[in-house]
């Protein structure tokens, strides 16, 4: 087992592959499993700062792919999630949800709601091109203010 998580830990060693592990880190931590990735992010523009636009933008792109995922996730479990359709919490969510439509996927780039909510909006079967769109928005402007608030405002 040590062994298996040794070479898990080299395959995902930043320096040594760089965009294309944060571009994996970015599209898992996007789907419903608790994972970060801003710091990856910000640990590969530490090693190499002239990276920045190329970085922000395969994060952003692997983050968005990931809310795809999740979106095609809530998509396919519409009828198992009619069950729990009767519930006064989860009517005025829905009905929230779909009055704002693709644009409450502005809101993926939320911590701990922003994931679930891009499930949620394909199990609403709202629009999946326009909330992609949005997603894209929404997880661009996240990384770009993460960024440069970890490389410019707090610099150590």
């Amino acid at each position: 087992m040590q062994a298996w998580l040794d070479s898990l830990t080299a395959l995902l060693a930043l320096p040594q592959y760089g965009l294309s592990t944060l571009f994996f880190v970015s599209f898992v931590s996007a789907t419903l499993l608790p994972l970060g990735s801003e710091p990856a992010l910000f640990g590969l523009l530490k090693l190499n700062p002239e990276m920045f636009w190329p970085a922000v933008l395969v994060a952003t792109a692997g983050n968005t792919l990931g809310g795809a995922v999740d979106w095609w996730m809530g998509y396919g479990a519409h009828k198992v999630a009619d069950k729990y359709a009767h519930s006064k919490h989860h009517v005025r969510v829905l009905t929230w949800l779909e009055k704002l439509g693709p644009k409450a996927c502005l809101l993926s780039w939320l911590p701990l709601f922003g994931d679930p909510l891009c499930a949620v909006a394909g199990w609403l079967k709202l629009s999946f091109w326009p909330c992609l769109l949005y997603m894209a928005i929404g997880k661009f402007a996240r990384y770009l203010t993460m960024t440069v608030a970890l490389l410019y405002i707090w610099p150590n």
